[in-house]
């Protein structure tokens, strides 16, 4: 068995189907993008070769960068929630009554749809009947604001359902990672007396660290390149003010038929979260780790 495996045919062979759907599915349709925002073509018709000036318009677009502005938002709001996340996860970890319970409602949101999570947040906001605003004005507030028409408030709102959507995710691999925590090291903590809050930031943080980083990343790479709910709940409105990369790629190119601009913006998109990703690995690598 051991020669067999060790034949580089064999490997060859047994790699190669998930080399072939990686490549079609993900590196030719790359490849295909970059070659798209260098023409000017609205999906359909002849392409006209135009070198770089989709990207250098791009670069230029404020709308573009208002969108990136968004992006970064819901990224910061991500990687900040991260930390109630843990909490919960060590709440739940910590052997408490109902654990169970509480552990599979979390999942609920990610059983459901972004469509049906983002109809359902949208009933939530409505702003004559909905649940937020009955709730408010019963506690005295008489002129309660429209959650998604406001400018001024439209991203913060929509951030919630986003949020709640992918609790239960992070919890579950936080509570998965603290569940493999040797239980003898907790219980010498306990014995030498420390406490429950000095056991949770120096003994259980340390030993999962690893874990918090790769969701750091997650958490960040998926809020940049978030679409779906946004999409289905404001459409980027009002007047651009939930407008986020992905939805601001996808109006240029199915919307406005600016299919080799809608391109550009969206290989724009990979670039920079790219270059997000390598910085925030290089901030939260060891010492020992950054060899790259």
């Amino acid at each position: 068995m051991n020669k067999v495996m060790s034949n580089k045919w064999v490997i060859a062979i047994y790699i190669f189907p998930a080399l072939l759907l990686v490549g079609v599915l993900i590196f030719i349709p790359l490849i295909l993008s970059a070659y798209y925002g260098l023409m000017e073509w609205d999906g359909i018709g002849d392409m006209k070769f135009v070198g770089l000036e989709n990207y250098i318009t791009a670069i230029q677009d404020l709308k573009f960068w208002d969108s990136a502005l968004h992006s970064f938002l819901l990224a910061v709001f991500s990687t900040l929630s991260l930390a109630g996340y843990l909490a919960v996860s060590m709440i739940l970890a910590s052997k408490i009554k109902g654990a169970d319970l509480l552990r599979k409602i979390y999942l609920i949101p990610m059983l459901l749809s972004s469509v049906a999570i983002a109809q359902l947040w949208i009933k939530v906001f409505n702003p004559a009947n909905g649940m937020l605003n009955r709730i408010l004005m019963a506690i005295g507030f008489e002129n309660p604001p429209a959650w998604l028409a406001n400018p001024d408030i439209v991203l913060y709102a929509i951030f919630i359902p986003i949020l709640w959507q992918y609790a239960g995710f992070y919890i579950l691999i936080y509570y998965a990672a603290l569940k493999n925590i040797p239980e003898t090291i907790i219980e010498a903590a306990r014995i030498d007396g420390a406490s429950p809050l000095q056991i949770a930031y120096r003994i259980k943080l340390p030993l999962i660290k690893g874990v918090v980083k790769v969701t750091i990343v997650l958490a960040i790479v998926g809020s940049l390149k978030y679409f779906d709910l946004i999409y289905v709940m404001t459409g980027g409105g009002p007047n651009g003010a939930s407008e986020v990369m992905a939805s601001y790629m996808y109006k240029l190119a199915f919307s406005t038929n600016e299919f080799g601009y809608g391109s550009a913006v969206g290989f724009l998109l990979l670039i920079i979260t790219l270059i997000v990703t390598v910085i925030v690995r290089k901030i939260t690598a060891d010492k020992d780790e950054i060899q790259y």
